[in-house]
Formats: structure tokens, sequence, C-alpha cells
């Protein structure tokens, strides 16, 4: 019996551009849920009931967004044109210190379909 797409929930600008195909790379920190992704894996991103169904190249762990930034595709990551500090920014909106402390995930995704 096949596996269940993992289902996760993404803000709604993010997902619009995982769905177009501009981000590439979805960052995570490291909690034991997320650490459980794996290559291969079908990831759905769902944000109010639009969904876009990908599967995980590879999963890349930092110990902070910072590290990440420096190491990944920056235009993957965000929108078109947003500078290294504006992510690190984004990024930091999302998760307080005490979550990057966790480890950061660069999850690097292949789009099989925008929105199912």
């Amino acid at each position: 019996m096949p596996e269940q797409d993992r289902v996760i929930r993404i803000r709604r600008p993010y997902l619009d551009l995982i769905a177009d195909g501009t981000k590439t790379i979805e960052v995570r920190v490291g909690y034991p849920s997320m650490r459980r992704i794996y290559a291969g894996q079908v990831l759905v991103f769902e944000s109010g009931g639009t969904r876009c169904r990908t599967e995980v190249v590879k999963v890349t762990e930092y110990e902070s967004f910072e590290e990440m930034l420096d190491a990944e595709d920056n235009e993957a990551i965000g929108s078109e044109g947003m500078t290294q500090g504006e992510l690190l920014a984004a990024c930091r909106d999302i998760y307080p210190p005490e979550k990057e402390a966790l480890g950061v995930l660069a999850i690097h995704l292949r789009r099989i379909s925008p929105e199912i």
C-alpha cells in the first residue's frame, strides 16, 4: 500500500512561489517531525484550500539561517530579487531564536503539480 502524502501548512505567498516553480527550497527548523522528511518523499504544501504537490530532492541541515543562506541559492528560497538580509529577516519573523537553535533544514523540492 503506498504511503500517504504528507501535508504541510505554509503561508500563502510562499505556497504561490512553490506552485509557480520559483521557490524550490523550503526552509524549516529541526522539529522532530521535520527531521523525518527524506529524499523521494511527496510533500503537499497547503494554504487555505490551495495545495501544491512536490517531491523532496534532498534535505540539507545547517546550524543557523545565516549558514544556510550562505550555502544555498537565495533566489530558490524567496521571491526574485530578495536580498540575503530580507530572507534572513523573513526566516526570523517566522522562527524565533530558540526555534532556530533546533537546526535549520533546507528542503529541496521538485514540483509535481501546482494545485490538487
